[in-house]
């Protein structure tokens, strides 16, 4: 099993989790954060006086998948969240030794 991390634009969000219900991607966990990268944040005038905004939001989602489904929803993450530009995001991939279902006991695959 894997864990993917994936920090988006909030703007891109319900795209990518239309097209992962459509693969079958029911269970997720959807967090609204803020951060900075490459994007460097903004400068913005307020009543005349100008401040910069470097930690934009973003959404971060995180779900638990098979081994064999890992490519299949990268893709769909790329592709329905990227705009081109900086600032798009970043997904991150992690190894899962164990998923448990607290209802019923059920483990591994089974559980997710």
């Amino acid at each position: 099993m894997k864990k993917l991390e994936c920090i988006m634009r909030p703007a891109k969000f319900e795209q990518v989790k239309e097209a992962l219900g459509n693969y079958g991607i029911k269970g997720m966990t959807v967090t609204h954060v803020t951060g900075c990268g490459l994007q460097q944040g903004k400068t913005e005038v307020y009543r005349g006086s100008t401040f910069t905004i470097n930690l934009l939001p973003k959404i971060k989602l995180e779900l638990v998948i098979s081994d064999q489904q890992v490519e299949q929803v990268t893709e769909i993450i790329k592709e329905e969240g990227s705009t081109g530009e900086i600032g798009d995001g970043k997904i991150f991939i992690y190894h899962i030794e164990e998923a448990i279902r607290i209802r019923t006991g059920e483990k591994g695959d089974h559980a997710i």
